[in-house]
Parts: structure tokens; sequence; C-alpha cells
């Protein structure tokens, strides 16, 4: 059966200090509503200076430590680089592949995201797969072809045991950081498209036991009615996540 769960995605956001700080009163505002039965699994995506401190803050149980990207060899001469080996070494169980914006400004294709699905799932991280579509795919009627080819090209090549340990996420592009938000029936549109895509490449149970996350812009105000739909399944926050008591508000909206 699938879980709910809320990614909390930082990007390049708060000093270290800050960083503690957040953690701090987000485990005390949120950490209730984390350990009570039926909770959504709560992770936590951070810069890579910050993993292993951060680490170190967090509940034994509850909440769990993510990257936001990672390289896809497992180690050599790529200065500057970070392994999924590497993230697993200082506690991360999660890692964000493909995000819209390390496609956008760092050209990531999907053959590549292939590759890097491939070094996390080797390394033993879950990854959270994103996809979505720019607003001039949308208005030329294309969402579902171009999503279509992301889920094929980035993600269909795996085996079934390892794509049981992949959460999708559904961003639409022309509503990350512009304050737009998919309504909930347009979310529940694509996310049913994605489980129905899952269902044809897998089976029927791979595609019911899919945790598939919407991340373009929710935030405490609309997370209640996003979750509500039959195929969202959560969440990956970006703004919302650096504010303790937003954050805390969609944990709680399931």
């Amino acid at each position: 059966m699938r879980q709910n769960l809320v990614a909390g995605n930082w990007k390049m956001n708060l000093t270290y200090p800050e960083g503690q700080a957040l953690v701090t009163e987000l485990v005390t505002l949120a950490g209730p509503a984390v350990a009570a039965p039926g909770a959504p699994v709560v992770v936590l995506c951070v810069p890579f200076p910050y993993l292993a401190g951060i680490k170190q803050h967090l509940p034994e149980s509850g909440f769990h430590l993510g990257a936001q990207n990672c390289h896809q060899k497992e180690s050599g001469a790529f200065t500057g680089e970070v392994s999924a080996r590497m993230l697993a070494s200082v506690g991360c169980e999660y890692v964000i592949l493909g995000h819209s914006e390390r496609r956008q400004y760092f050209h990531e294709t999907d053959d590549l995201l292939a590759q890097k699905l491939k070094a996390a799932l080797a390394a033993g991280l879950k990854p959270i797969f994103c996809v979505g579509e720019s607003l001039e795919t949308r208005e030329a009627d294309e969402t579902f072809d171009y999503i279509g080819k992301q889920l094929a090209d980035g993600l269909f090549h795996l085996s079934n045991e390892e794509f049981a340990q992949v959460v999708v996420a559904y961003e639409p592009i022309w509503a990350i950081g512009t304050g737009r938000t998919a309504t909930s029936a347009q979310a529940q549109e694509v996310h049913a498209f994605i489980r129905e895509r899952i269902a044809r490449a897998y089976d029927a149970e791979a595609a019911l036991n899919t945790t598939i996350l919407y991340g373009g812009s929710a935030n405490a105000q609309n997370a209640k009615e996003l979750f509500s739909q039959p195929d969202v399944d959560g969440g990956l926050i970006g703004g919302a996540s650096l504010k303790a008591a937003d954050f805390t508000t969609i944990i709680e909206s399931f």
C-alpha cells in the first residue's frame, strides 16, 4: 500500500545556523503529528553541507533526511560533485532527481537522470523523481505527451523491484515560484495519468503502490484540498518548507 509523504526542498536557502533553528522549531511543532498513527512520511531535503549536521538534530523516527541531487558515478575525478554512496554514508534515505530547476539550469536530460536513478538505487537511496511541463507545453495541449516521454525515457527502464523504491513528483513548471498553483482538479488529472502510465509500463499493483507527490507551490492554504484528491499522495514543498509553522500545517493536512 502506498504511503503519504511530505518532502521539504530547502533548495539553496538558509545558513547552517538558520537551518538548525528551523529543524529545532519544526520538530517541536510537528513532532506530535509525525508520531501519530497514519502520519505521512516526512523528508527534509537540505543542502549538501548541512546533511550530516541536520541528521543529528532529527529524532530517531518520524523525520527522514534527503538530498537535492547526486552524481551518476560512484566515485571519481568529478570536482564539486557528490555521489549517492556519499549521501547514504551520512544518513540520507531519499534524493530528489530531475527537479525542473536541475533540468532547466543544469541541462539534465532524461538519459542522464536514468543513470542517476540507477546510482541512487544502488546506494540504497529512495529517489523522488520529478516530472512536469512548462506553461507553453500546457497551453499547446501537450502536457500528457511531454510527461509521458519523461516517464518513459527517464524512469521506466527500471525493473519492478527497483521501481518499487521510487517516489514520483509532478511539478508543473508554470506553478513553481510563480505564486500560481494547479487547481486540485488539474493536479488530480495529471496524477491519474501518471498512475495509468505506471500501470501500463509495469502493472496495476505497481501503479496502486506508487506514491505520487504534487510539487507546484503547494502551501499551508491549499495543501488539504490538494491532498484530498484520490491520486495525490502528498507534496514536494519548496518555499513553505522554510517556515516551520506552514510546513507543520502541510504535514497535518491529511
